[in-house]
């Protein structure tokens, strides 16, 4: 399952820290972060299979993730659904449209795609919607550091849990530095068995699933796990830094790449 980690105005020169994983088949077809050709102004990686992502950023500053929505005791989400959730990341940033708009735009076709959990704006104002537990519209979010896993924002899942408190505790630092970022990512410390949550996969899965990284399971017979890292740091100045590394099945990083560049006023 994956996770995403962000710290909302809780440090005096970062407005914005974040943290997230990516799990995934590792089969499935996925490009690296680059700017995209066809939107210059969008840095993401990319599904090859459906052509969405699932976390970017613009040279505008502003940025987007999903996560998929699974009910506890549900067994996952079944809905079917004609759209892939990673569209409405690529949508939100492709175009110059503020958050709050784009989520009153999405509301009545959310049933359009199965169980999902979405941020996106900029650091002045950042806002959460799912098309799953009765959110019903935009909610923008307090300062503060929030988590969020497979379920609603900071659904006190233990690995959101644990997630938070590490986040909190090294947003101490003056000077925060992605390689702690990345430690904290890689975190594969599972929860005792009385924390775990119910989503239908069994204790053995659910145990796995709940550290902050995935190790590598077999799931429908395929190889799935965390295949890669992101963290986002956007500095007072304009000052962006995003950083991804890539996992193999053993956890064995496969190269990072890194991007640096200063926010755009208008810019999309």
């Amino acid at each position: 399952m994956c996770i995403l980690l962000f710290a909302l105005h809780r440090h005096p020169d970062f407005p914005l820290i974040l943290a997230a994983n990516r799990d995934e088949f590792h089969h499935r077809p996925a490009a690296r972060a680059r700017f995209w050709g066809e939107h210059p102004h969008l840095l993401a990686g990319r599904d090859l299979r459906a052509g969405g992502t699932w976390l970017g950023v613009t040279r505008g500053g502003r940025f987007a993730a999903v996560t998929n929505y699974r009910a506890a005791g549900a067994g996952g989400d079944t809905t079917d659904a004609a759209l892939s959730r990673g569209f409405l990341v690529r949508d939100f940033l492709a175009r110059n449209i503020g958050a709050a708009d784009f989520i009153a735009n999405l509301h009545p076709r959310r049933h359009n795609y199965a169980g999902f959990s979405f941020i996106a704006g900029e650091a002045a104002a950042v806002f959460f919607y799912s098309n799953r537990g009765g959110e019903g519209e935009a909610r923008p979010l307090p300062p503060g550091v929030h988590g969020l896993c497979n379920h609603l924002l900071n659904t006190p899942w233990p690995k959101v849990k644990r997630g938070v408190a590490q986040l909190t505790a090294l947003i101490q630092n003056p000077r925060p530095q992605p390689g702690d970022l990345f430690t904290l990512l890689r975190d594969a410390t599972p929860a005792p068995d009385s924390d775990l949550p119910d989503t239908g996969l069994g204790a053995t899965l659910e145990r796995a699933l709940s550290a902050i990284r995935t190790p590598t399971v077999h799931i429908r017979g395929a190889e799935y796990g965390t295949v890669n890292s992101s963290v986002l740091l956007l500095h007072k100045s304009g000052l962006v830094q995003f950083h991804e590394r890539g996992w193999d099945t053993k956890g064995d990083g496969t190269g990072d790449r890194v991007y640096s560049f200063t926010v755009e006023p208008g810019a999309s």
